[in-house]
């Protein structure tokens, strides 16, 4: 499961009679994360969904995707991560360069700032007819799409046999776009358990030891975006990360409608 803009910097060096040479403007700081930065966050919008009729091969698919939203809130240098140059992917980014944001502020002042997104598409192909009668098949929208941003998502993992999965509560309150376990939203829940194996390396040094492994779950229960924010080295992160990626869950919930959280594994490894 899984879904561009051109960065403008203006600085005119101009001259007029009698003057000097005007300096040309600096380019405004790009943030991506610190303790006074209030991140971005999106005005929801509801687009349109046409009918089904003629509608085939539906799919559910997310998108990983880095942008900027600028001081006026508009998403610019919008870009997938690990592209494979699908139709899915574009659709991604039209929906990413279509939004609108409530600026990101640093110490009251709207800035710049760098987001991670997670766009979650469930669509199919339709056919479409063209101005010269003949016709065509083009990817669309079956439902809204899932929106989910952080300034800082990276990797990508799943989870293992011998992980216990526990709610990671730093940084979810930073993280815009994802849900908080507690007060209305449960917690998604492991559907299968994949071993994770020990690595060459580490069985020869005896090494054991707890991967701790962040994840989002997002709303069709699959994982994304994993990171190792605690490692073992050895190959055994790798292998902790492997695992992970081969897991499943039944999603977090709130209101009885699935909703993407983050959460984190620990990836157990004992000999």
């Amino acid at each position: 499961m899984t879904l561009l803009v051109g960065l403008s910097v203006g600085g005119a060096v101009g001259q007029k009679a009698g003057s000097a040479a005007e300096t040309a403007a600096a380019p405004e700081k790009i943030y991506d994360g610190g303790p006074d930065l209030v991140a971005p966050q999106l005005i929801p919008v509801e687009r349109a969904i046409p009918n089904a009729d003629a509608c085939e091969n539906e799919s559910d698919n997310s998108v990983a995707l880095s942008l900027i939203v600028d001081a006026d809130g508009k998403p610019r240098d919008v870009t997938v991560v690990n592209p494979k140059g699908t139709a899915v992917e574009r659709l991604a980014q039209r929906i990413l360069e279509q939004d609108s944001f409530k600026p990101g502020t640093r110490k009251g002042q709207p800035v710049e700032v760098r987001l991670k997104a997670l766009v979650t598409i469930a669509g199919c192909i339709a056919t479409k007819k063209n101005a010269d009668g003949s016709s065509s098949k083009v990817f669309r929208l079956k439902a809204q799409p899932v929106q989910a941003f952080a300034e800082r998502l990276e990797a990508e993992e799943d989870r293992p046999a011998n992980a216990s999965v526990r709610q990671q509560r730093d940084g979810l309150a930073d993280t815009a776009g994802l849900y908080k376990i507690g007060g209305g939203v449960s917690p998604p829940v492991p559907l299968n358990f994949v071993e994770a194996e020990f690595s060459d390396e580490a069985r020869r040094k005896n090494i054991e030891g707890v991967c701790l492994v962040t994840l989002i779950v997002d709303i069709h229960g699959n994982p994304q975006n994993l990171r190792i924010v605690r490692g073992l080295g050895y190959g055994l992160d790798e292998k902790a990360l492997e695992a992970v990626r081969k897991y499943h869950f039944k999603p977090a919930m709130k209101d009885k409608v699935p909703v993407p959280v983050m959460i984190t594994v620990e990836v157990n490894f004992r000999l």
